[in-house]
């Protein structure tokens, strides 16, 4: 037996070859396909659609916030991977009352996503792949640091609505928004996803305002809708993947805002 620390500081206890993985995280899973993880990964949630060729004829366990906890339990597997965000902390406690080992991830800037990656790497071990993807993770993110640019613009990312919400400052999606130029409107200390109606928030004059693809999915008749209340600003639509799933995406997603900020007006 041998103990690797995951987000929470909790000490996962876990065999020394972890051979069987379900990954409750459709970024993780991502990435621990990428990394190698090859046949040891035994099931996903309905959610984990990248990369589809790879994910083909996996278990699936449902959805990510109400995952079929029997269903996992029934593929025994020696690790369970899941997120403070998007499982619930109670599906977590009950797989591990089971006696089941989770890692629970929870990044909350780009360069802890990428520290998070490498203890989950080892915690996976065995991963072919993951060093030279810690490398090039690691390289961006400092390329970013040093290109971060001294204009920052104004913006506000919607993450849902009905009731409208917005990224806020504490999270992954804008620190990632935050080393490609981005200074968002919206900084409640009490909340990471502040709730604000869109008429309030013009008021608060963005520059640009993002409408991700996910967790909601935003279309043109949204961006259509809060034009035409934000004079002066720009409003975009952007790959909600790119934003949140940390992973492979992370150099390409900031070169992506990088490009997208440094053309707002």
């Amino acid at each position: 037996m041998r103990y690797v620390n995951d987000a929470r500081g909790t000490a996962v206890g876990l065999p020394d070859r972890v051979e069987r993985v379900v990954s409750l995280v459709p970024s993780l899973t991502e990435w621990l396909v990428a990394a190698g993880v090859g046949e040891r990964l035994v099931g996903v949630t309905d959610w984990c659609s990248e990369p589809a060729a790879a994910l083909a004829g996996l278990a699936r366990v449902r959805g990510t916030k109400n995952p079929d906890l029997e269903a996992v339990r029934r593929l025994e597997p020696d690790l369970v991977v899941a997120n403070a965000e998007e499982n619930r902390k109670l599906d977590v406690q009950r797989l591990e009352a089971g006696g089941l080992a989770v890692f629970v991830t929870m990044p909350t800037t780009v360069a802890g996503a990428v520290s998070e990656l490498r203890d989950l790497a080892a915690a996976v071990g065995d991963l072919p792949g993951a060093a030279a993807l810690d490398a090039e993770l690691v390289a961006a993110v400092g390329d970013a640091y040093r290109r971060r640019p001294a204009r920052r613009v104004r913006y506000a990312c919607a993450v849902w609505r009905d009731p409208w919400m917005w990224v806020g400052r504490r999270t992954y999606a804008a620190d990632l928004l935050g080393l490609a130029g981005g200074e968002p409107v919206l900084d409640d200390p009490a909340t990471r996803y502040p709730r604000l109606d869109p008429e309030a928030l013009a008021a608060l004059g963005p520059e640009l305002v993002l409408l991700p693809s996910e967790p909601y999915e935003f279309t043109g008749a949204d961006a259509d809708e809060l034009a035409a209340g934000f004079a002066g600003s720009r409003v975009e639509l952007v790959d909600g993947r790119a934003l949140t799933w940390y992973g492979p995406r992370i150099p390409a997603a900031l070169a992506a805002f990088r490009e997208l900020l440094d053309g707002a007006p």
